[in-house]
């Protein structure tokens, strides 16, 4: 393929420029952006340097000449790996790289789901290659810093890649997931313990004194009288229960006369 035409592969990913600076979050991006889109291409070592110095602009293309120059008198290959060394060197120094690894070291999953922890332990990984020499040193740390739960579920198994505890781990997490929405909807359905108890409050029929045989009466429970006031014990002649007066019975025992008017005492 011409160089032009694989210049013009490169664009269409529409790869960021770099400028230099001390914000290593910045510069770990721009070269895994690069990473990323020579991975898609495939293009040989010579041009993916090529074309990630041609992303320079400002000082970092000046620093670059720099290094060109010197690459030209030592003899340097032009690969990928010298690329990023030189790079690290000047834009991810000794200091910014131990302060990585310092991050790596305290890393802990935390409120990240599996996924999210992946991700940031192997880009905080890195920078800490003698912890991790070992695929099985990898998969032991990953393990032990995923939260209990997961951790404990996983300390039987027999993993032996970082692929299958990472599948195994997002198992988990979704098993356990689906667990507690169970639970949670069981504990949300109309009728259950708690609900019943307030329901049956609202609509249980009360019971009235004697003077109504016993019998229930729906709806709100109505103001009970005292059981001596119930009876009549203590009212005044004449009065009813319902604290209305009535006329005196009179000698034919009707109330519709007074005693003066009454047809039996005449």
């Amino acid at each position: 393929m011409g160089q032009d035409r694989a210049l013009e592969r490169f664009q269409k990913f529409s790869p960021p420029k770099f400028l230099g600076g001390p914000d290593p979050e910045r510069v770990e991006r721009w070269l895994e952006t690069m990473i990323n889109i020579f991975a898609a291409l495939n293009y040989a070592e010579d041009r993916q340097v090529q074309f990630a110095i041609f992303q320079f602009e400002g000082p970092a293309r000046v620093w670059w000449y720099v290094i060109g120059a010197k690459w030209e008198r030592e003899g340097t290959a032009w690969t990928w790996v010298n690329f990023v060394r030189e790079f690290n060197e000047k834009y991810l120094p000794p200091i910014v790289q131990e302060k990585r690894q310092d991050d790596f070291i305290k890393f802990r999953q935390g409120t990240l789901s599996v996924s999210e922890y992946e991700t940031q332990f192997t880009k905080l990984s890195k920078f800490a290659p003698k912890l991790l020499s070992m695929e099985q040193r990898r998969v032991r740390r990953f393990v032990q810093e995923l939260n209990v739960e997961i951790h404990e579920a996983l300390a039987a198994a027999q993993i032996n890649t970082f692929t299958e505890v990472l599948e195994k781990a997002q198992s988990i997490e979704i098993a356990r997931v689906q667990v507690r929405a169970f639970h949670a909807k069981r504990r949300g359905v109309p009728g259950g313990s708690q609900g019943q108890g307030q329901d049956d409050l609202a609509i249980s029929p009360c019971k009235v004194g004697r003077g109504d045989g016993g019998r229930q009466i729906s709806g709100t429970p109505k103001e009970i009288t005292p059981s001596g006031a119930s009876s009549g014990k203590g009212q005044a002649r004449g009065a009813s229960q319902g604290g209305q007066t009535s006329a005196p019975r009179v000698s034919c025992g009707k109330t519709n006369h007074t005693e003066d008017d009454c047809w039996r005492k005449a």
